[in-house]
């Protein structure tokens, strides 16, 4: 049976000293989950960890004192697709929607954006999902600094920042769930280095409803270091996961590809010089009679009809071009990504609109996969509504009662005139922004109302200099 909340409470509180300290972590580091582990993703997230260049069997020769070095190719698929996936969920920012019901809600929601703005959400996102689609698992810690700031304009004597916890970066994620799976207590284990010299210090944090709790891992044992109570009633993190990587079970077939191309380049490499071959009827030794790099070309002298000439090597291009190509349309074909290269993109010719339908499917991919980060989201707003209620107790009630809904857009090929003409259209050729909006949306000049005071100007100018008719 799984702890209770009540229970690990309990425990919690009662480790003001030393005692316990050891099995109550081996208790917040029990899984319900179980999430590949790192050390495995990275050997196909890495392309330096590839078999192609781990294999033991695969390995440089030495001939006559000489390193004859293999050729190792790698196609690092599995690192571009998490790229792909997080451009493609988060290359348009998230939208929020707020209820905004009454003037404090309206308060309330610019105070919210104001603190996600000030912790760049948009670029945190990206990195999240980076984490997320590579290490299946990643979460995002919130805390307050004595520091005085303003959000959305109101003045806060605290400020609001967060920190991302990621197997990426060395960091173990501990959540911890109940008989009803309601996480109880999120708990991050990491090592940081302390500067100058100090060598490195391990730390086991653990972040409950209510407390807080810091133990130092040195080799005698944890140590208790920092015990405080939180009060939000909620745990100040989020948590998120996938059962696998972005990649998914692709990782042999790029296995295959970089074997085929690194075989190929050995070839190369030993065939691509010329063999001069000489045929004669005179009694000669058989075989090479010279082997030397400055030369540029290897001799052999055959007996047979007289004559000399090169002798080329023929290999099957197109076979190997076929087979690279098959593997890597059929890596982008089944994980739904886009192959947006430069050189798949000219390849072959079509309109602004057939390039949109090529989003389609990684559109229905971005949907597929929405789902898990809204409900993250909605886990987030809740904690930082949860803090802005401490930070602006004037607003409590209105963070209470706030909507917010998140809105995630797949990236696509947008064309901007077309959606101009379609609202023109929809307000029967009436105006759909401000000349005001338009200079500053245009983004070609860095003071707005200067260029706006500067084009009213020069139609005054134009107003009194119009040629009028002169009657006779």
């Amino acid at each position: 049976m799984a702890i209770t909340i009540e229970e690990l409470q309990q425990r919690l509180v009662g480790l003001q000293d030393n005692r316990d300290a050891a099995e109550i972590i081996g208790i917040l580091k029990e899984r319900t989950i179980a999430l590949p582990a790192w050390s495995d993703l990275e050997k196909e997230y890495n392309p330096k960890k590839h078999p192609v260049y781990t294999d033991k069997q695969y390995v440089d020769k030495v001939k006559r004192g000489k390193i004859n070095r293999l050729t190792r190719f790698t196609m690092s698929l599995q690192k571009l697709a998490v790229k792909r996936m997080s451009e493609l969920i988060f290359g348009i920012p998230v939208k929020r929607v707020y209820s905004n019901a009454n003037d404090e809600e309206k308060r309330a929601a610019q105070i919210i954006e104001g603190i996600y703005r000030k912790n760049h959400v948009n670029a945190l996102n990206l990195q999240r999902s980076k984490h997320l689609y590579a290490a299946c698992e990643t979460c995002t810690i919130w805390y307050t600094q004595e520091v005085e700031t303003f959000y959305g304009g109101e003045r806060s004597p605290l400020k609001l920042r967060c920190r991302t916890f990621t197997p990426m970066n060395g960091d173990s994620i501990y959540p911890l769930f109940d008989d009803y799976d309601d996480l109880i207590a999120l708990s991050v284990e990491y090592t940081r280095d302390n500067g100058a010299g100090l060598g490195t210090s391990h730390y086991f944090e653990t972040f409950t409803k209510d407390v807080h709790v810091r133990w130092n891992i040195g080799a005698g044992g944890p140590v208790l270091e920092w015990f405080e109570g939180i009060g939000l009633g909620k745990i100040n993190g989020v948590w998120i996961y996938r059962p696998e990587p972005v990649w998914e079970d692709q990782s042999d077939n790029v296995y295959e590809g970089e074997w085929t191309i690194s075989r190929n380049g050995n070839y190369i490499r030993k065939n691509a010089r010329p063999n001069w071959v000489v045929f004669c009827d005179e009694n000669v030794r058989v075989g090479q009679e010279r082997d030397d790099d400055t030369l540029g070309r290897n001799v052999l002298k055959y007996p047979t009809d007289a004559k000399a000439q090169y002798a080329t090597w023929e290999q099957a291009i197109d076979s190997i071009k076929f087979h690279l190509e098959t593997i890597q349309s059929n890596f982008f074909r089944n994980l739904q990504l886009p192959d947006m290269s430069m050189e798949n993109m000219k390849a072959t010719p079509m309109s602004g609109e057939a390039r949109k339908m090529l989003f389609l499917d990684s559109q229905l991919k971005v949907t597929d996969e929405s789902g898990i980060w809204v409900e993250f989201f909605d886990r987030e707003v809740a904690v930082i509504k949860a803090f802005a209620k401490l930070m602006f107790p004037h607003l409590e009630r209105a963070f209470e009662t706030l909507e917010v809904e998140h809105i995630i857009t797949p990236y696509q090929i947008r064309d901007e005139s077309e959606k101009v003409n379609i609202l023109t259209n929809a307000t029967g050729g009436a105006a759909i922004m401000s000349q005001r909006t338009a200079v500053e949306r245009a983004g070609y000049v860095d003071d707005v109302d200067e260029e706006l005071r500067q084009i009213q100007s020069e139609q005054t100018n134009d107003l009194f200099n119009e040629p009028t008719d002169v009657i006779e």
